[in-house]
């Protein structure tokens, strides 16, 4: 897929933003990645409530192999095949893979709080460390250390 055939293909959804991203392109608007154009198909973005659409049509998971294994990406599912020609309904289904997109956003910036004794362990960590690397590194040209190495 080139750009211009995925220009084309959304414009019953509204402008999107086309950017080279792995071996095609990673689909946006409004700044948010709904969709990847890759050499393997087109994927939308899919979560607990669109992922059922996907599965009734057929579809499957965005899915890759490396060296050890083949990883399975369950965020993004491929396409209907039958949607290239229906760009009205292309265009409903982009508008859910987004959505899919910007409830994945939110979940994402929810911080996980640290517990107050974790991050105070830590500090005292960090504190009681750089004496002791000093130390040691002291250490390594003592003249004892020297004449160990020698003998040894």
């Amino acid at each position: 897929m080139d750009r211009e055939f995925l220009i084309d293909l959304f414009a019953d959804f509204g402008p999107v933003a086309i950017r080279k991203m792995f071996s095609g392109y990673g689909i946006s608007a409004d700044g948010i990645n709904f969709a990847l154009a890759l050499r393997a198909g087109l994927f939308f973005r899919a979560d607990e409530m669109t992922i059922p659409d996907f599965e009734a049509e057929g579809s499957k998971p965005f899915q890759y192999s490396t060296r050890a294994k083949t990883v399975l990406v369950n965020s993004y599912w491929e396409l209907p095949a039958r949607l290239f020609d229906d760009s009205a309904e292309l265009a409903q289904w982009a508008k859910a893979a987004l959505a899919a997109a910007q409830r994945a956003k939110v979940k994402k910036k929810r911080p996980k709080a640290k517990k107050p004794v974790k991050k105070a362990v830590n500090q005292l960590a960090k504190k009681v460390a750089k004496p002791a690397k000093a130390a040691k590194k002291a250490g390594k040209n003592s003249p004892a250390r020297k004449r160990a190495k020698r003998t040894a």
